[in-house]
């Protein structure tokens, strides 16, 4: 994980903070449609999220893509931080 200078303030005042973060890809999970295809088994993905409270920053931990960086995984998009 990798914080950057990047902020932003919601409407309550709160400060998030953009973070990189690496995933890797080890299934789908609930995808319609089956598993996870062999050549993106243990790939690497970096993707943004949104940071403000300690549990945020947590790292070694289950994530889940959003829908669009799931179809953009199967792309072969493995860079989703631009």
């Amino acid at each position: 994980m990798a914080e950057t200078p990047e902020l932003r303030e919601d409407e309550e005042g709160v400060r998030w903070r953009k973070c990189i973060f690496t995933i890797e890809l080890r299934g789908f999970a609930g995808r319609p449609g089956g598993d996870l295809p062999a050549w993106l088994k243990g790939a690497r993905v970096r993707v943004v999220r949104w940071c403000c409270l300690d549990w945020h920053y947590r790292t070694g931990v289950r994530a889940t893509l959003t829908q669009e960086e799931t179809e953009a995984v199967l792309r072969g998009e493995l860079d989703l931080t631009g």
